[in-house]
């Protein structure tokens, strides 16, 4: 019985630790403010189980702000237009305003 057991945890650890494996090589680890992700050596971004072609950096100044702000997004998505990505970053009651988590994914707001 303590056979079977063990087998069938090292069977559940080969699981768990497979599902963890990067399609690429890490190239940097990024400690965002709000998130941490990854830089691929194949160019792409990774963070949370997704993987994103693009970090965009979207600068602007929100309605009645003092300063700007700046998101940062990485997204499958190429463009994201300053309203669109404050409204996704937690500002709106609509759900219709946020990404879905493949689309793009808020890391950084300054």
């Amino acid at each position: 019985m303590k056979k079977v057991i063990s087998i069938l945890l090292l069977i559940a650890a080969a699981v768990v630790f497979a599902g963890c494996k990067k399609d690429s090589p890490v190239r940097n680890t990024v400690n965002g403010n709000m998130k941490t992700y990854y830089e691929m050596e194949d160019g792409t971004w990774q963070c949370d189980g997704y993987t994103y072609k693009y970090r965009l950096e979207i600068s602007g100044r929100m309605p009645n702000a003092a300063a700007d702000t700046t998101f940062v997004y990485l997204s499958n998505i190429e463009e994201i237009p300053f309203e669109k990505a404050y409204m996704a970053g937690g500002l709106s009651s609509n759900s219709a305003d946020y990404f879905k988590p493949d689309e793009a994914l808020l890391v950084e707001m300054n």
